[in-house]
C-alpha cells in the first residue's frame, strides 16, 4: 500500500535539503548570518508565551515582515529556523517539517511580493498576513489529511478543511492585530538596521 505521508515527508525533506544546500552554496556575510540567527530566535521564541492560545502567536507576522524587509531567501531560512527553535520548547515531531515549510513560505513570499510588485505599504502586509492565516491552516491540513484520513479523497479533504477553519480564522486574525500593532515599529527598526549594514557594506575599508 502506498504511503502518500511518507513520500509527502520524503517531498519535503529534500525541499529542506535543497534550501540548505543554496543556503550553503550562496556568499553570505557574518551579518546576515546573525540577523537570521537573531529573527529566528525572536520568531520561534515569541510564539511559546501564546502556546495556551490556539493558532493565537505572533511568529507568522514576524516572519513575514523579515522576509518583507530582507528579502525573499533570508525570510525563507529564518522560518525554516523560527519553527524548529520554537518546538524545541514546545513539542517536536512530524509536524514540525511541515511547520518549517509553512513558515519558511511565509518569509519567502514576504520578499518576493516586495521585489515583484514593488509594494512597500503596510497595508499589504496586513493583507499578507490574513492570506497566510489560512494558507498555513491548509498547508497543515494537509499533513494532517496525509497521515490520519482515510480514505484520501475530496470529501475528507474537505472535511479536514472545515474542522479547522475557526483555528485557521483565529490565525489569520491575530496575524492582522499583530502587524497592525507591531508592523510599524519593526519594519522601521528592521528598516534601519538594513540600510546601516548596506551603507558600511559600501563604505571604503580602511588599510
Amino acid at each position: 500500500m502506498i504511503s502518500w505521508h511518507l513520500i509527502a515527508c520524503t517531498i519535503l525533506f529534500l525541499v529542506l535539503f535543497g534550501g540548505f544546500y543554496v543556503y550553503e552554496r550562496c556568499r553570505i556575510n557574518s551579518r546576515q548570518i546573525a540577523i537570521i540567527v537573531s529573527l529566528a530566535v525572536v520568531a520561534g521564541l515569541a510564539r511559546v508565551p501564546f502556546a495556551g492560545l490556539p493558532s493565537v502567536q505572533p511568529t507568522t507576522s514576524i516572519i513575514l515582515i523579515s522576509g518583507y524587509v530582507f528579502g525573499p531567501f533570508m525570510g525563507y531560512v529564518i522560518g525554516l529556523a523560527a519553527a524548529w527553535i520554537s518546538n524545541l520548547f514546545l513539542v517536536q515531531g512530524p509536524w514540525t517539517l511541515w511547520q518549517m515549510i509553512a513558515w519558511g513560505l511565509a518569509g519567502f513570499s514576504g520578499g518576493i511580493a516586495r521585489q515583484w510588485f514593488g509594494i512597500s505599504s503596510k497595508k499589504f502586509l496586513l493583507l499578507l498576513g490574513l492570506l497566510w492565516g489560512f494558507l498555513f491552516g491548509w498547508i497543515m491540513n494537509l499533513w494532517y489529511w496525509l497521515a490520519f484520513s482515510y480514505p484520501l479523497n475530496w470529501k475528507t479533504w474537505l472535511a479536514v478543511n472545515a474542522a479547522s477553519f475557526w483555528f485557521d480564522l483565529t490565525h489569520a486574525i491575530s496575524n492582522v492585530v499583530f502587524i497592525a500593532l507591531l508592523g510599524g515599529s519593526l519594519l522601521g527598526i528592521l528598516g534601519r538596521f538594513k540600510a546601516k549594514i548596506q551603507e558600511e557594506s559600501k563604505a571604503p575599508r580602511r588599510a
